[in-house]
């Protein structure tokens, strides 16, 4: 029995001592494992000088650069509509027609009344004349000159009245018939013949059509206020039309909206955007649309034999601190005051020199979809870090260990030079 037991606490401490040395095994394991230096695996791209043309996109509409929206200005019914959406109007051609038998009674009543005011008008007048002699001769009095005087004011006023009802009634009657202000085509129809439409004076009236000159088509789009104050009139614009998918159109911005279009104010999805609108180059035997969708690419500078890296290359790091800056003990109350300074993060690239990244302070120039422009001493033809971007933005600092593995990039496409598109 005491056999046993001993043999027992012998297997025991034999068991305690074999767990005992795999744990410090594994400690050790893990202390190494935390001392060897990790190797970031990057690809790289020489600076090489490129011209470079910044762009700004943006979507938007077909639309006429000319057209007419047509209104009516009287009420009534569409009694003629001799045209059809699509079809091709000259200037003064007849276009509406509402019917007219109210303004040509009001307009008949008026000219009646007219030629009873100019009856009184003249006879006061001749009233007043006569008056005006009779008055040199003493032959009436100064209260009946007065008088005469008065009635044939009155009387003018009244005819002065008249003449004006007959104006506006004729201003009335006219509209009933509506005319082409110019030549282009009916591109949107909404009222039918026989359909009772309203107008006034004051008010705007029934919209009936829409004319519009096609031979002069203009881009309308929406740019971001961020991106707006890039863009300037005269700027080449290159356009592609959803219609038109293998074609692209050039055209020149002509107009810059100076008042913002708001979207979702007031929420997180809140947009603004200014309109800009460009003349379109229309090739022969091409017919744009009012309504169309298309998107622009508006080159707004150009850059010539400039230096560039890929665009993701440049991040920003932290600047390096001098040791001998740091605050000293009992120097706590100056480290809020130069906190906004040592928070301020600096644009670098990362550069690739025996095997060890090298941070390098860029100012960064325009830029399109690949390649950025930058300026920097001595940055000519060094080996800057193109990629991945978990690398560039998160992994690498400065004297970081690196490996550089461009085939894999070539594989992918990652670093491909757009200039060859």
């Amino acid at each position: 029995m005491a056999n046993d037991n001993g043999k027992k606490k012998k297997k025991k401490i034999i068991i305690f001592s074999i767990i005992g040395a795999v744990v410090i095994i594994l400690a050790v394991l893990v202390f190494l494992g935390s001392r060897r230096e990790t190797i970031v695996i990057v690809q790289t791209e020489k600076v090489q000088r490129r011209t470079i043309t910044q762009i700004v996109s943006a979507t938007g509409k077909i639309q006429p650069e000319t057209q007419v929206k047509i209104n009516a200005e009287v009420s009534g019914e569409i009694i003629a509509l001799p045209i059809r959406e699509g079809q091709r109007v000259t200037k003064g051609q007849l276009l509406v027609r509402i019917k007219p038998d109210a303004y040509q009674a009001q307009l008949e009543n008026a000219q009646a009344a007219l030629e009873m005011a100019n009856a009184g008008r003249q006879k006061a007048e001749a009233d007043y004349n006569r008056a005006k002699e009779l008055i040199v001769k003493k032959l009436i009095s100064d209260s009946d000159m007065d008088l005469a005087k008065a009635s044939y004011l009155s009387a003018k006023a009244g005819y002065d009245q008249a003449n004006a009802t007959l104006k506006q009634y004729r201003d009335q009657y006219s509209k009933t018939t509506i005319y082409a202000p110019m030549a282009g085509v009916v591109s949107q129809l909404i009222s039918e013949l026989g359909e009772r439409v309203s107008g006034s004076t004051f008010t705007q009236g029934t919209e009936i059509m829409t004319i519009a000159d096609l031979a002069s088509m203009e881009a309308r789009v929406d740019v971001g206020e961020n991106d707006v104050v890039m863009v300037q009139k005269g700027d080449t614009a290159r356009i592609e039309v959803d219609s038109y998918q293998d074609r692209k159109f050039i055209g020149i911005v002509t107009q810059i909206a100076n008042t913002a279009k708001t979207t979702g104010t007031g929420t997180q999805d809140a947009v603004t955007n200014f309109e800009v609108r460009i003349r379109i180059n229309t090739p022969e035997g091409i017919q744009f649309r009012p309504g169309m969708s298309m998107a622009a690419d508006i080159e707004t500078e150009t850059h010539s034999n400039v230096l560039t890296v890929p665009i993701q290359s440049v991040t920003v790091r932290a600047p390096k601190k001098d040791m001998k800056d740091e605050p000293k003990e009992g120097e706590a109350q100056l480290i809020a005051s130069k906190k906004k300074e040592e928070d301020k993060l600096e644009e670098v690239v990362f550069v690739v020199k025996d095997g060890v990244a090298k941070t390098l302070p860029v100012k960064r120039g325009i830029s399109n979809d690949s390649y950025v422009e930058v300026k920097a001493d001595g940055i000519e033809g060094k080996e800057v870090v193109s990629g991945p971007f978990k690398a560039i933005n998160r992994d690498l600092e400065v004297d970081s260990k690196v490996k550089v593995d461009n085939k894999s990039a070539k594989k992918t496409g990652a670093s491909a030079d757009t200039d060859k598109k």
